[in-house]
């Protein structure tokens, strides 16, 4: 009875992890292009969002 192979085994995972990983970052960068235009909204909510800290009672009191 042959031996395994265990080298060529760990190769063929190492190849079907990669290339599992490269689909999943082209599919993220298809959906990128989409999200863009939501975070320009959220954007201009941060500036609002840090408008109240200064308006906190630990800064007035200082």
């Amino acid at each position: 009875m042959a031996t395994p192979n265990y080298g060529y085994e760990k190769r063929q995972r190492e190849l079907a992890k990669k290339q599992k990983k490269e689909e999943k970052l082209r599919a993220k960068s298809q959906r990128r292009p989409e999200d863009p235009p939501e975070e320009n909204s959220g954007e201009g909510g941060q500036p609002g969002g840090d408008a109240p800290a200064p308006g906190q009672p630990g800064g007035a009191g200082a």
